[in-house]
């Protein structure tokens, strides 16, 4: 009797294809953490209120909305290298342009810049998944991916490390108390030298991303293309519209990654709230990011055991609780309840992603998947409209008292709402399947 031959999880020709594809899963990580402190540097240096600084996020994430699905219908008819290529092009231009913006002092040309880099990493996010798990044996494919994606988090540490250790810490403006009240000519040597500072880690992320541009050039590539002809769009779009699970997931989803940016990013307003200097309020980002970790990995051993409908409801439940901690409990202890809701969130997109296709064809799934890949536009729209709360008693965070709590405190009312949705989603699900 013959011994069943396991097929390995990344064939060896594949090894280097492998690599490359598995490293931009940690770069558009890296590009993730590394802009979610600039909403607090620009917001001082340009002298900007908490609205007009919130456009990164808006630039960031709105790029990612309208790219994700030309994208898609892209590498629906083209390679999956091609597709690599061209997100790995528009990442090292968008975040090249960083240079000349600094230059200029211009706060719409940063935000072009970034707007362009996630046209790159729409790109990427919806052409790497597919590919990564066509390298290979079809039955090893989710434990590929899996090994791929665990270097998504990495990449979110990193940019948070470089963020703090090269961009806040040299930020001149930071140790400036009040700096509208400078004059002019202290302002300007300030600017120019803190938006260099800023500039600095995105072209280096530039050339990196060319080096990994020419690598995968010169490097051969699995060509992969699906058999036969492709179903129409309009079938495929008819068929994803009936689908309620799939589009109550996309609006999941929305919600999801509008409550992960409004925690990400307004942490260091709600630290200011406190006291806590952008520098340090860092290290509680950190902290976070390692609780996102950890939850993941938790989660993901939980999945084993519990339905992935229930599991979610679990922990939108406990974001729920920690955002309750966020509004209501002053002091550092409130601090340390933005800090949890990192681990609330770790499970949540690829829970709301796999809940959303499952049970649809593989065209369907393509679509689909651009769709969800669509849905981080609620990073874009959401820190907007927290940032408004922010701002109704000034630009600072503490001007106003809202239900007896600063309106900073108050803002994160936001990002539970969107959990209590994410929670009831979970539950339908759950009782749909089970």
């Amino acid at each position: 009797m013959k011994k069943e031959t396991l097929s390995p999880v990344v064939p060896k020709k594949n090894l280097l294809p492998f690599i490359l594809v598995t490293s931009l899963f940690a770069l558009w990580g890296f590009a993730n953490a590394v802009t979610d402190p600039m909403v607090q540097a620009f917001k001082k240096v340009l002298e900007l209120n908490n609205s007009q600084a919130a456009w990164v996020q808006m630039a960031f994430y709105g790029g990612y909305f309208c790219m994700a699905l030309p994208a898609a219908l892209f590498v629906r008819k083209y390679s999956y290298k091609t597709g690599v290529l061209i997100g790995l092009a528009l990442y090292a231009g968008g975040a090249l342009l960083f240079y000349p913006a600094a230059i200029t002092e211009k706060f719409w040309f940063f935000c072009l810049g970034l707007y362009i880099l996630t046209f790159g990493l729409a790109f990427l996010e919806t052409t790497a998944n597919p590919y990564i798990l066509a390298m290979g044996d079809t039955k090893t494919a989710t434990q590929r991916l899996n090994l791929a994606q665990a270097f998504n988090p990495l990449g979110l540490v990193l940019g948070l490390l470089v963020a703090q250790q090269f961009v806040l810490r040299k930020l001149q403006s930071v140790d400036v108390e009040d700096f509208s009240a400078l004059d002019e000519a202290t302002k300007v040597m300030i600017r120019t030298s803190d938006l260099m500072v800023i500039r600095d880690p995105y072209v280096a992320l530039g050339l990196v991303i060319l080096a990994v541009f020419v690598l995968i050039v010169v490097s051969k590539m699995p060509q992969v293309r699906d058999e036969g002809g492709i179903p129409g769009l309009k079938e495929t779009f008819s068929g994803l519209f009936r689908n309620k699970k799939y589009i109550l997931g996309v609006l999941a989803q929305v919600l999801y990654v509008g409550a992960q940016i409004m925690c990400w990013t307004y942490i260091y307003q709600y630290a200011e709230g406190l006291g806590v200097s952008s520098d340090d309020a860092a290290y509680y980002q950190f902290v976070a990011f390692i609780l996102f970790l950890v939850g993941r990995a938790i989660g993901t051993y939980m999945l084993r055991f519990m339905s992935s409908g229930r599991l979610l409801m679990a922990f939108a439940l406990l974001g729920i609780a920690f955002c309750i901690g966020t509004i209501w409990i002053n002091g550092m202890f409130g601090l340390y309840s933005i800090v949890g809701i990192s681990f609330a969130m770790s499970l949540m997109f690829p829970t709301i992603y796999g809940i959303a296709l499952e049970g649809l064809s593989e065209e369907q799934s393509k679509i689909g998947a651009a769709g969800l890949v669509m849905a981080i536009v609620g990073g874009a729209l959401m820190p907007q409209f927290q940032a408004l709360i922010i701002d109704i008693g000034g630009s600072g965070v503490s001007d106003v008292l809202i239900t007896g709590v600063p309106e900073v405190n108050f803002s994160f009312i936001l990002p539970l709402v969107c959990f209590v949705y994410i929670s009831i989603y979970g539950t339908w699900v759950h009782k749909k399947v089970y």
